[in-house]
């Protein structure tokens, strides 16, 4: 699930500026199955604590595979999806081809977040989703402020937003832009070799525990967490590029002054992401600010 700035996305992969976040999703569409839908509409309604979405208008920016626009078009939501990368938005249109062909509720498009013309037109939306989206834009603080316009009085932003560990995040940084210097055919083997010293920690635990099985698990059952592949979600995490960070209470800070208040919101990621569900609230509008505070 991606964005970028505004420019040539092309010219920005054939760089090595970013990761082919389209071309993993194209691949993940080729596992997603009934069992994995279902499991995303139910993290869904878990996070937003709703049953259902009727009459819901619900914006997927930046929707990648579109798995989520897809959950929220089965909850009844009225879907709006877009994305800056080709291979994305042609994803979200496969999967209203297979599952909700010519259906005038739900709506797909090219475009980018950070294209303050193409937000204008957008309007304003009860549900903003961006689900590890906004910190891989190349400017996430603008992306951040853009997409907080697009919030109707009442309704929610919701985001998942790589958390801020200082040094180590600095380390994954340079990690990321160094995969996409690599050529294409050798990047799974970087990956598997990058992400071997974690995968080797979790296999430790489960093993002293005597648990062997529940790391095996982590790759058989990982549709249980949003429907999501761990083989192309790791690829996603060493690869993706751009890459920016943030605490917790800066998000908060940064909606607060934008009139949101915290509705939910999951930490203690480590290097993963901070989860928010953050609710427009002009009532509570504090004075704004510049930049991230």
């Amino acid at each position: 699930m991606e964005l970028a700035a505004v420019g040539d996305q092309s010219g920005e992969v054939a760089r090595g500026e970013r990761f082919e976040f389209g071309r993993n999703w194209a691949h993940f569409l080729t596992v997603l199955d009934d069992r994995r839908l279902a499991q995303a509409e139910a993290s869904l309604r878990e996070l937003l604590e709703r049953d259902t979405l009727a009459g819901v208008r619900f914006l997927d920016v930046g929707s990648g595979s579109g798995l989520f626009s897809l959950a929220a078009r089965r909850l009844g939501a009225r879907v709006r999806s877009f994305d800056y990368d080709p291979q994305s938005v042609a994803c979200t249109r496969e999967l209203k081809r297979r599952y909700f062909p010519d259906d005038p509720e739900w709506r797909i498009e090219s475009g980018s977040i950070l294209d303050a013309r193409f937000v204008e037109g957008l309007g304003t939306f009860d549900i903003v989703y961006s689900w590890g989206v906004l910190h891989h834009t190349g400017q996430m603080w603008r992306a951040l402020d853009l997409a907080s316009t697009l919030v109707a009085t009442n309704g929610s932003i919701v985001l998942a937003l790589y958390n801020d560990t200082g040094t180590q995040s600095a380390r994954w940084k340079r990690i990321k832009r160094a995969y996409g210097r690599v050529p294409r055919g050798l990047r799974p083997l970087v990956a598997l070799i990058v992400s071997a010293p974690e995968e080797l920690k979790a296999l430790a635990r489960a093993l002293v525990a005597g648990r062997p099985q529940q790391y095996v698990q982590t790759w058989t059952r990982y549709h249980h967490n949003r429907g999501m592949s761990h083989w192309h979600d790791l690829l996603d995490w060493v690869g993706g590029y751009p890459y920016e960070v943030a605490r917790p209470d800066e998000i908060v800070r940064f909606f607060r002054a934008r009139g949101f208040v915290l509705d939910n919101l999951k930490t203690g990621a480590g290097l993963g992401c901070n989860e928010f569900v953050l609710r427009r609230s002009d009532a509570v509008r504090a004075p704004r600010s510049a930049g991230a505070a």
